[in-house]
């Protein structure tokens, strides 16, 4: 009876190998699944359809003399096509140059095409006057107003196109948190030097910046712009362009990004659900700069529950501001978190207006989206998503530097000694306007 039970117990474990073979296989693919670039990736593909593609290179730009210098020597290289997209073009040195090195690209039988936000235009402190637009038009650039803002006024507040694209000949890209003003390269007097980030993309993503242009320049002119002359897909630039900043790192060249774009057409929750989903997928870490933490309340829940359940959360935001009470409801929902465990840095070396966020070392979420509602909710935003450790780690570095040599650490000793109470009262009054900023 025992030779027995034992044999139909070695003969019950030899059938049970195939299934045990079979769940190892199967948990160690769940595994892989769980990483964080991973999960980001396949819920953007899931929910608005994002194409990732994995022959790309990104090259970062940490100043708008490094962003203007490279685009610039790009644009007066271009041979078929220059289209700009922005929320706005300051009236200054830096946007006189562009318009002047436009016009001499149309000399050249270069197709020029320029959409402005026209809230954007209107709210900055030197904006494009009708004047302006009359003298740009005549050299021969096609410029236009996105939703002009015209009576009963109220009606246009919402749904702004605050992306940044430049496209050059189909083959080249720009996207990043900087508009055309010649602060990003000398500061602001009241401000500082002005912190941001802005990146050149080659590869198959520039078809998605193009498509994303010509997308929304038929809905603002009527045009039926089209034609695969305006697709060049992958193609070696440095055969078509030279002298623009290089990027050598490893991944260069098979970098995977994908591009989240909200546009007329996307799905009003697009940027919100992204943010939402990237921090979700953490599993030890996230790091971010965004000067306008405002967060909504779903935003933030997400946080506190990466918080609790271990992930390390780490936060880089401006000192100072250049929009009247933000800063105190970025200072109230920092403060908040700070108390929860995570840690808040202050840059204090002028303003920081970069927009990036790094999840678990693996993936970069970076472009033109603060975390407020505007951009959140109602604003066209352009961001990219770089799911490349290199390019992760290259973000974190600029944290490491910012946070070591031009910040200071978030504290209940230093919540106090930087924030007089009325500054402290207004950071918990002024967080009820989240809504509305």
């Amino acid at each position: 009876m025992a030779d027995f039970l034992q044999n139909r117990i070695v003969q019950k474990r030899w059938r049970m190998l195939p299934m045990l073979l079979y769940f190892m296989l199967f948990a160690e693919i769940s595994f892989a699944q769980v990483r964080a670039d991973s999960v980001f990736r396949k819920s953007l593909e899931e929910s608005f359809n994002i194409r990732f593609s994995d022959n790309n290179r990104f090259v970062v730009f940490k100043s708008g003399t490094e962003k203007f210098e490279d685009m610039f020597k790009a644009i007066a290289q271009a041979r078929k096509s220059v289209h700009l997209e922005y929320f706005n073009f300051r009236n200054d040195s830096i946007s006189n140059l562009l318009f002047e090195l436009l016009a001499e690209r149309v000399e050249q039988g270069v197709e020029v095409r320029v959409l402005v936000d026209d809230f954007g235009n209107l709210s900055n402190d030197r904006p494009l006057r009708k004047k302006h637009l009359r003298k740009i038009r005549e050299s021969g650039i096609k410029i236009h107003r996105y939703n002009a803002i015209k009576f009963p006024y109220v009606n246009h507040i919402f749904r702004r196109d605050h992306r940044k694209i430049v496209v050059i000949d189909g083959m080249i890209g720009y996207t990043g948190g900087m508009n055309v003003a010649d602060y990003y390269v000398v500061g602001k007097p009241e401000l500082g030097a002005w912190r941001d980030f802005h990146a050149r993309l080659e590869g198959e993503v520039v078809n998605d910046l193009q498509r994303e242009f010509i997308q929304i320049w038929n809905f603002s002119t009527g045009e039926n712009l089209s034609g695969a002359q305006y697709y060049t897909g992958y193609k070696e630039v440095k055969d078509y362009f030279y002298d623009l900043a290089q990027n050598n790192d490893s991944t260069n060249g098979q970098k995977v990004i994908g591009l989240v774009s909200k546009g007329p057409f996307s799905p009003r929750n697009m940027i919100h659900k992204a943010f939402v989903q990237g921090i979700r997928s953490a599993n030890t870490e996230i790091t971010l700069m965004n000067p306008y933490f405002t967060l909504c309340r779903h935003v933030r829940k997400e946080f506190r529950k990466a918080l609790k359940r271990g992930v390390r959360l780490n936060i880089l935001v401006s000192a100072k501001s250049d929009i009247p009470i933000t800063p105190r409801v970025v200072e109230h929902n920092v403060h908040r978190l700070m108390k929860r465990g995570a840690n808040v840095y202050f840059y204090a070396d002028g303003f920081q207006h970069g927009k990036v966020m790094m999840v678990d070392s693996l993936y970069t979420f970076m472009g033109s989206a603060n975390l407020d509602s505007r951009s959140l909710w109602h604003d066209f935003e352009c961001n990219v998503a770089v799911c490349d450790s290199v390019t992760t780690q290259f973000f974190l570095q600029q944290f490491q530097n910012d946070k070591e040599n031009a910040a200071w650490q978030l504290t209940p000793e230093t919540w106090n000694s930087h924030f007089s109470k009325k500054k402290r009262r207004g950071a918990w009054f002024w967080q009820f306007l989240w809504p509305f900023l």
